[in-house]
């Protein structure tokens, strides 16, 4: 683990929540207020859409310069956009269609393409050619948001899958056995290049997998794939809420 991390938590769900909404808001208006533009890439999974509905709250306030920001997707899963499955579909009803968003600015994955390792190459071609290097040789997200499953899986990077090996491509078409299904997905090298790392993680049904990640034995953390999450010149943040923490030290 990276040791510019911290790790927060909270009383309940709803205040992780608000929370991970404010840490949001500042690091768009920080990114876009330094250097004109924010970039960032959401989360799928179910812990998000109750953020997201809350980022869509005030939205259109004028507090946070969506207008100047580029949203992408760290993974999707093997379904057309407009299905109930999709990452992309579920962010769109949440939030994105209530922010004053170009739609040129936000950047699905294609999960139903018939190719998946050539919709990765292309996604990754696109990420590059949009997100800044600023000088190094990976683009770098003003924010990566992560959830993290019961069985620490991050992303679409799951226990016992190729992608966790994956030291060179920034986005990989990941196969997972226990799913039978394959998904698009951000690597570590792309994840751990951003400037800020969120990991929201709320519910009881998480409470081993947060155990093994904040242990102090290598070998646990290493059970868990949320555990590669360590940006190399960012701040990783990890809030919980009291239920999914209760079993660890922290």
């Amino acid at each position: 683990m990276g040791l510019s991390r911290r790790v927060c938590v909270e009383p309940t769900a709803e205040r992780a929540t608000d929370l991970v909404s404010e840490l949001i808001k500042s690091i768009i208006c920080e990114s876009t207020g330094a250097r004109g533009s924010a970039f960032v890439a959401l989360a799928g999974g179910t812990t998000p859409h109750a953020l997201y509905q809350r980022l869509a709250s005030f939205g259109t306030g004028g507090e946070v310069p969506w207008a100047d920001t580029e949203i992408f997707f760290g993974d999707e899963r093997d379904v057309p956009l407009d299905h109930i499955e999709s990452n992309y579909n579920m962010a769109q009803r949440s939030l994105l269609d209530h922010l004053p968003i170009e739609p040129g600015r936000i950047h699905p994955m294609r999960g139903d393409a018939a190719d998946l390792v050539a919709a990765a190459r292309e996604y990754e071609q696109t990420v590059r050619r949009i997100v800044p290097s600023e000088g190094g040789s990976l683009p770098r997200f003003d924010l990566v948001l992560l959830g993290m499953g019961g069985d620490g899986h991050t992303a679409s990077l799951f226990p016992n899958t190729s992608a966790l090996e994956e030291k060179i491509a920034l986005v990989a078409s990941n196969f997972v056995p226990v799913l039978n299904r394959t998904r698009l997905t951000f690597t570590y090298p792309l994840i751990n290049a951003a400037r800020n790392v969120i990991l929201l993680v709320t519910g009881d049904d998480k409470a081993e997998a947060v155990s093994l990640l904040l242990s102090e034995d290598a070998q646990k953390q290493k059970r868990v794939p949320a555990s590669g999450v360590s940006p190399v010149d960012g701040l990783l943040t990890m809030v919980f809420d009291a239920a999914a923490a209760r079993r660890a030290t922290v």
